[in-house]
């Protein structure tokens, strides 16, 4: 009777002891989930426009942008001007949902100040684009997902059709800056680097002064004229 209990009693203790690093494994895990989850703002949540405000602007704009089925639009032809949002990020993780109409362009603008007359006079820029019917698509440094007329995406790319969602991401940490298009990183540049700094030199930002040059800024969804859709965008940041 005795040595039965004390087996019962041994089998319990080893059962625990095996259970404790499992069970604390996905105490862990599930810790992890809850922060990683709370570390994130919603931007867009399919409804809520309150983060957002037209440039140089105090209100989200009357026309040109509006909220449809869940998404955020630009609807071509009505003007509207650029969106920003209304706080700043230095360093960040923006992930965000894109696609556009036939031949349309836009683009995602980041690290913007509102103390020259556009937003792409001091922030680059993430090019939203039909790379097909657009003739920014024939090159690669204006394409979709390039550092717009600066640094075309690597072989990576993968451009859904027209009308289809692309998955978007930009992330700035410290002097490294990343495009990502479909859950490929397309483009890696240094922020303020000699070589990104040189191809700036040789490009049509040369002579904006202020073009990135800050630490912080607004995130900015430009009016290009056309129709395009913005959904789940969401920041972290760092």
């Amino acid at each position: 009777m005795k040595t039965a209990l004390l087996s019962l009693l041994s089998a319990a203790v080893a059962t625990a002891l095996l259970a404790t690093p499992a069970l604390a494994a996905d105490k862990k895990a599930k810790k992890s989930a809850k922060s990683d989850k709370e570390s994130w703002q919603l931007l867009f949540d399919g409804k809520d426009t309150s983060h957002w405000r037209g440039y140089k602007a105090t209100a989200f704009p009357a026309k040109g942008w509006r909220v449809e089925n869940g998404t955020l639009r630009h609807v071509a032809g009505e003007g509207g001007g650029d969106l920003i949002t209304v706080d700043k990020y230095a360093d960040f993780e923006l992930r965000f949902d894109w696609k556009v109409a036939p031949g349309a362009n836009s683009g995602v603008i980041y690290r913007v100040t509102e103390d020259r007359n556009a937003s792409y006079e001091t922030g680059p820029e993430y090019q939203v684009l039909d790379d097909s019917k657009h003739g920014d698509g024939k090159n690669p440094k204006t394409s979709a997902a390039a550092l717009y007329a600066l640094i075309a995406c690597n072989a990576e790319k993968a451009l859904n059709p027209v009308g289809e969602w692309n998955k978007a991401r930009i992330v700035i940490k410290g002097n490294k800056a990343e495009h990502w298009l479909n859950k490929k990183k397309v483009v890696e540049y240094q922020w303020g680097g000699s070589e990104t700094q040189a191809l700036i030199a040789g490009s049509k930002f040369k002579d904006m002064p202020g073009f990135a040059k800050n630490a912080s800024g607004h995130i900015c969804l430009q009016d290009h004229g056309d129709d395009v859709w913005f959904r789940n965008i969401k920041i972290r940041t760092f």
